[in-house]
């Protein structure tokens, strides 16, 4: 089978709100939600700025007797999930849904919260006592494992890890099983939760983070913010939404994949090129048929030219005429996640024909010469979109979005 895919349902959590139009309205409007770290009184951080969820009550989507297993990555993982199952009007206890569902997700870390707090008891503390649920906590799989068994989904369910790729890639991985009608639905998306001290000890370490804000594409720009949260879709085969009267929101129309095989951490513009490519193949569309492309855009001395660079390898002429927007400049990095909260700006902007903007944009990077629609939405009809994520080690994963046309 080859069947078409659709997506029926969407949910996110991330510094910009708690819910999938929350986070889509302050995109569109380019509200940034980077603001000054907390949580790290007492540290000298040289961390400045960052993109965390702020006032998110945990107390307020599960009781204490479920709180207990969950890490902060799976708390958010399950926030969206069931927003984008509400969405969806998913009945699972209906016939076979349940065994036709796959989960798939992506992470870049997993349950770094509980990771810290074991060093910090084991290392800080000297306490060889740790909670007995740590390793349920923190495992990278934790995340995909409490949303299966929220809904009772005993398909394929499995975490896809690629750093900056994950989410693009999990959501391909879940496109194949669908397409393939090796299931019928798929809760598919990408989640983050990392702001500990060695983690951010870290970042600070590679010397790629701002300290002022995140500007894509700009001359000014000064590196990454970090970010968190998680984004869901709901996939579904076409046939299988249509019987039960979905509505669908857009068409998953292909997913393209690369490895750079060079550089750990310096992109290629012939891999990205690459998995934009085979994303346009696998989708049957032609460059000319993209209207939008939301950009990996880090804000990176090295991403955004290099970027750039791949759009010019593969669009062409046709490049001068596609709109390019970074969304990180609102919510930042968020890691193994991004790929899932920019899917809300992709969807948002074939639905409404709006595109989201490239906020806290100042002057142009000679080196960057495409329409980024800096600092204020545009309208346009938007009827093919691609969505970009470019992780360390040369990891691409490309996705392709279009209106859904009966």
């Amino acid at each position: 089978m080859n069947q078409r895919v659709v997506i029926t349902g969407v949910g996110a959590v991330c510094a910009l709100g708690h819910d999938a139009h929350s986070v889509w309205t302050e995109m569109r409007e380019g509200r940034s939600a980077i603001a000054p770290l907390t949580g790290f009184d007492g540290e000298d951080m040289r961390v400045k700025v960052a993109a965390q969820v702020r006032d998110f009550d945990p107390a307020e989507h599960f009781d204490a007797r479920k709180l207990i297993l969950l890490d902060r990555v799976a708390q958010f993982a399950l926030v969206a999930a069931r927003e984008a199952v509400a969405q969806s009007g998913l009945d699972f206890a209906q016939g076979n849904v349940r065994h036709r569902t796959a989960c798939v997700i992506g992470t870049g870390t997993g349950g770094e919260g509980t990771n810290d707090e074991c060093s910090r008891r084991l290392y800080a503390e000297r306490n060889p006592r740790l909670h007995p649920l740590s390793i349920v906590r923190r495992m990278m799989s934790a995340p995909v494992s409490q949303v299966s068994i929220e809904f009772g989904a005993t398909g394929p369910c499995f975490v896809v890890s690629s750093a900056c790729a994950s989410a693009n890639h999990a959501f391909a991985q879940a496109l194949a099983l669908v397409r393939s009608g090796a299931v019928d639905v798929a809760l598919a998306g990408g989640v983050e939760a990392c702001f500990t001290l060695g983690v951010l000890r870290a970042w600070e370490a590679m010397r790629v983070l701002a300290d002022d804000t995140c500007r894509p594409f700009c001359q000014q720009r000064r590196g990454l913010v970090l970010g968190e949260g998680a984004g869901m879709l709901v996939l579904e085969g076409l046939d299988h939404a249509r019987a039960r009267g979905a509505q669908i929101l857009a068409e998953f129309a292909g997913a393209g994949m690369s490895s750079d095989a060079g550089d750990i951490v310096l992109p290629s513009a012939d891999g990205a090129a690459r998995a934009m490519r085979a994303a346009l193949d696998d989708a049957g569309l032609q460059p000319a048929d993209i209207d939008y492309i939301n950009a990996h855009g880090t804000a990176t001395p090295a991403n955004d030219p290099t970027e750039t660079r791949a759009i010019h390898q593969v669009f062409g002429a046709h490049a001068r005429q596609v709109a390019v927007s970074s969304t990180k400049a609102v919510h930042g990095h968020a890691l193994g996640a991004s790929g899932a909260l920019e899917i809300v700006a992709v969807l948002g902007a074939l639905r409404e024909g709006v595109l989201p903007p490239t906020a806290n944009f100042l002057d142009a990077d000679p080196e960057c010469d495409l329409d980024y629609v800096p600092n204020s939405a545009r309208e346009r009809r938007v009827r093919a979109a691609l969505s970009n994520a470019f992780a360390f080690g040369g990891l691409n994963a490309v996705i392709a979005l279009k209106q859904f046309k009966s």
